[in-house]
């Protein structure tokens, strides 16, 4: 556990959790929209660890929209884009031995039910690459994607058919028919010294680290540049397959290796909680030595099948989890704090720091999370402060040198008016508590560019409404001539611009195929996908995962939108319905009800409805289920699976499941001790199922 966080108070955790999730909101747009971005990849992964690295410290914090579910970059522009059959996922972060055992007491008590089952586990080092999925057909190498978003990557066979450890037909037998590979593509240590070494004879780049290195390499889009940079590959996983051809992550990886691909020789399997952490600390030993970088150990569940029972969360998968190895720390100079405005106002303090390099790479921004953390640490413009990057990448300011100069600096004062419209910015008082919110927020909210125009560019983003050619400098230019104040002005820009006097095909960096093809990308968009667009309107609170939690509930903008209205009362047959939700708490019903409640949002949504349509979201399962659409309650003890294990069976099946009873259930599912949702269900007539007939509709579906 790093200090800066394990000495952070609950309410400043939550601060600073919040103030991290928009700044990462934020770098994404720079990272992932134009594919060129601002910072390095391992900077943004720093901001992504440090995030990951409240929520493991204070669990009770995470968000609903919690950003360590989120997996990737978006495809970049230059490649074609390659749909993964199976999408390729993320994993959870430990930090801590103690988070190790605690992943394992989480496997034992799902598995619960079963007390002679013995739950091994593999442990092996965490490449820190670039991942790369490679279909085979009948054994032949035939397409190969990075991970992209997750679901959508780039199309990069062409790069990846230069890397000598890819066969390009497998070895051996026993493959199926069609099966995607999956792994990490690196950079030694040695090929990185030795490309610095040519780059600065010929008076070229210098570059940053391996990893940073790889990604780009594997970027090119001149694969003779990739064959050049003699990348490696790790292979430790699959996606799609025809058929089954293992029963055990450790048989399978082992079979990979007998078809002909490197696998990372430091992989081992055990039953022992002890051995995994000591083969972490050995690994840890090692790691200078080893060649190539790695950030961690990756632990999975070995058993297949207990793999699949035990699921996924979002974007991750519960059966396994990456130990990162502990943060590294620099000293430095503190040169000045800038203050950052987010789309919702809030105003966001940044150290500008004396270039410093940790752990490999360079630091000159750091994060003060807010006032009050400031406060707490005393830090000063001018002092000397210890950088630390959690997660062995995270920039953030642990602590002050307090010598006699620290104390003869001015002490910091947070501003109170805007730096971006001079309005005043306030901290809001909870309701509830009476206490102050440790977020300061701009009170401009119309009048404030700020906020304005990164609401835009939150709408247009890659995770948002994804408009090809509209991205950061383009939405400031638009907003700062007038051409789009609002979200519905990007629809109407194309005929508003035949009507111009001045028209945006005879402006500086734009021609007429160019804005062609942006105003196609727009009409492209006109019906989004629903989860999409309720994450474009930028709701506080809600981010990828709860929209697209809500476009499953709901199915629909309108049903959603009325939902939201009618729940305004707080109270209710509307208001409890809408608490429901499974995964839904207070504080995000009572974020997406004061948006839907607000009369400027509303005009706004009208304004958008007369051009855009939002598509059904319509849920894919099985056509023989019996559960799809419908919503569950479990209630009482279940005696043959845990509460977890239904709930996933439950989603799997397309249906939806809600913690309360009420007239819109569908199915109750009671075991013994069943109580007050048992009476309210038999007193609506609902159908009522014990365990052993919930089991036999799953087995139906």
């Amino acid at each position: 556990m790093d200090d800066g966080v394990e000495n952070l108070g609950v309410e400043a955790a939550k601060a600073e959790l919040d103030r991290l999730h928009e700044a990462l909101s934020a770098a994404d747009i720079a990272y992932h929209q134009q594919d060129m971005p601002e910072i390095t990849d391992a900077e943004y992964d720093a901001m992504k660890q440090r995030y990951l690295a409240i929520e493991v410290a204070f669990p009770q914090l995470k968000r609903a929209d919690s950003l360590g579910e989120k997996v990737g970059a978006a495809p970049a522009e230059g490649f074609a884009k390659v749909t993964h059959a199976i999408p390729m996922l993320s994993l959870g972060n430990a930090f801590s031995d103690e988070d190790v055992e605690e992943f394992v007491q989480r496997g034992r008590k799902f598995f619960g039910r079963e007390k002679d089952l013995q739950l091994d586990f593999t442990a092996e080092p965490k490449i820190d690459g670039l991942s790369a999925s490679l279909r085979y057909e009948n054994g032949v190498f035939v397409q190969g994607a990075t991970r992209g978003d997750g679901a959508v990557g780039e199309d990069i066979t062409a790069n990846l058919e230069t890397i000598a450890d890819i066969p390009h037909k497998l070895k051996g037998s026993g493959w199926p028919e069609v099966i995607e590979i999956r792994g990490e593509v690196y950079m030694t240590h040695a090929q990185f010294q030795a490309l610095n070494e040519r780059s600065a004879a010929t008076g070229g780049q210098i570059y940053v680290n391996p990893r940073n290195t790889a990604a780009g390499s594997l970027r090119q889009l001149d694969s003779s540049v990739t064959a050049q940079r003699n990348l490696k590959f790790f292979a430790y996983a699959w996606g799609f397959t025809s058929a089954p051809f293992a029963e055990t992550q450790f048989e399978a990886v082992n079979k990979l290796a007998d078809w002909g691909f490197a696998i990372n020789p430091l992989m081992i399997r055990t039953a022992s909680v002890a051995d995994m952490l000591k083969h972490y600390h050995e690994i840890e030993v090692q790691r200078a030595t080893l060649g190539y970088d790695i950030d961690g150990v990756v632990y999975k569940l070995d058993r297949l099948d207990l793999q699949q029972r035990w699921g996924f969360v979002a974007r991750a998968p519960r059966w396994a989890i990456a130990h990162k190895f502990p943060a590294e720390q620099a000293t430095t100079i503190l040169e000045a704090i800038d203050i950052q405005v987010g789309r919702t106002g809030a105003l966001t303090p940044v150290a500008r720091l004396k270039p410093v390099t940790v752990g490999g790479v360079v630091v000159e921004n750091a994060t003060l999370h807010n006032e009050d953390e400031i406060n707490r640490k005393d830090v000063r413009v001018g002092d000397t402060v210890v950088v630390q990057r959690a997660g062995d990448v995270i920039p953030q300011i642990v602590s002050v040198v307090d010598d006699e100069a620290h104390q003869a600096r001015e002490k910091y004062v947070f501003p109170t008016i805007c730096p971006a419209c001079g309005s005043p910015a306030e901290r809001e008082v909870n309701a509830k508590t009476g206490k102050l919110d440790v977020i300061r927020r701009c009170t401009g909210e119309l009048v404030c560019p700020a906020q304005a125009v990164e609401q835009l560019k939150h709408f247009v983003s890659r995770n948002a409404l994804d408009i090809d050619g509209l991205g950061d400098k383009q939405v400031t230019a638009f907003y700062e001539e007038g051409r789009i104040l609002h979200a519905a002005d990007i629809f109407t820009l194309a005929e508003r611009d035949a009507k111009s006097l001045k028209r945006l095909k005879d402006q500086d960096g734009w021609g007429e195929t160019s804005v062609k093809k942006l105003f196609a990308a727009i009409d492209a968009r006109r019906e989004p996908e629903l989860d999409r667009f309720i994450f474009a309107l930028g709701i506080r609170h809600v981010g990828e995962t709860t929209a697209a939690l809500f476009a499953k509930t709901y199915g629909t903008f309108e049903a959603f939108r009325a939902a939201a209205i009618a729940a305004a009362a707080h109270e209710g047959d509307a208001y409890e319905s809408f608490l429901s939700v499974d995964g839904i708490g207070e504080t995000v019903a009572q974020s997406v009800i004061s948006f839907f409640g607000n009369e400027r949002n509303q005009l706004a949504l009208d304004a958008l409805a007369a051009e855009v349509t939002p598509k059904e979201y319509v849920v894919r399962v099985s056509a023989n289920s019996e559960v799809a659409g419908k919503t569950v309650v479990f209630t009482g003890s279940l005696e043959k699976m845990s509460r977890s294990e239904a709930k996933a069976m439950a989603e799997r099946l397309g249906g939806k499941v809600s913690g309360s009873v009420s007239a819109k259930t569908d199915i109750v599912v009671a075991g013994p001790g069943a109580g007050s949702k048992l009476k309210k269900a038999e007193e609506l007539g609902l159908e009522v199922l014990d365990e052993d007939g919930w089991l036999e509709l799953v087995a139906r579906s």
